[in-house]
């Protein structure tokens, strides 16, 4: 009798089924995507919402007492709990950028209790939300396309993304490390202090957004 061949079952996928694999991979892919950028969104206004909070703090000392946090010289007999004066002569420095968080603190313009030490450490200064220290202070310690000179600034502490300070500095002044009130800052905060190079291209001011570096740092200027 002759053979009767029957045709083997083939294996595999069929293209119907390699288009719906390859519907749910886009799918899933795009909402990691998303959540990365509601992630990074939501730092961008967190420290956003830190740095004008600050701001506000500083310019209603400023208002109430007529002298500047840490700079003023009778702190400690007009502001309860305060427990350092400032020299009074209109300049931020060192010692005084410490004493600054005590003022705010003390007298309620800032949330949390921050108490002076000549050393600094969480509990004289607020943190950014990457964990590196805040510093409000008069001095040269930021870009510039010439020689920077000393000036009151806020500075967001390093640790901080280069996409991060980039967006940032897109929401509130002009997008360049090197111009405007927001500009790379090499402050260690007592960590490692960021690389310009790794954070900005020194030569036109672009922030790195797409680098990876996450030892970044800024100063807001006043």
């Amino acid at each position: 009798m002759p053979r009767i061949r029957t045709r083997k079952k083939q294996s595999g996928f069929t293209l119907i089924e390699i288009a719906i694999v390859l519907v749910i991979i886009g799918l899933l892919l795009g909402g990691i995507l998303k959540g990365q950028e509601l992630i990074t969104s939501a730092r961008v206004r967190n420290i956003i919402a830190q740095l004008d909070g600050t701001k506000a703090a500083f310019f209603g000392f400023q208002d109430r007492y007529r002298a500047l946090p840490g700079d003023f010289k009778n702190a400690t007999t007009q502001i309860a709990g305060a427990s350092q004066d400032g020299n009074g002569n209109g300049v931020i420095d060192a010692t005084e950028a410490i004493a600054l968080w005590d003022h705010l603190s003390h007298a309620g313009f800032i949330n949390g209790t921050y108490v002076y030490n000549a050393t600094e450490s969480a509990t004289t200064t607020p943190s950014n939300p990457y964990g590196a220290r805040l510093q409000l202070i008069n001095d040269d310690v930021y870009a510039d396309v010439g020689t920077p000179t000393a000036r009151t600034n806020l500075k967001t502490g390093p640790q901080i993304p280069a996409a991060i300070l980039a967006e940032i500095d897109r929401k509130i002044d002009d997008g360049n490390a090197l111009r405007g009130t927001v500009r790379f800052s090499a402050y260690a905060a007592g960590g490692t202090a960021p690389t310009a190079a790794n954070c900005y291209d020194t030569t036109t001011g672009e922030w790195k957004a797409g680098s990876g570096e996450t030892n970044c740092g800024a100063a807001i200027l006043f």
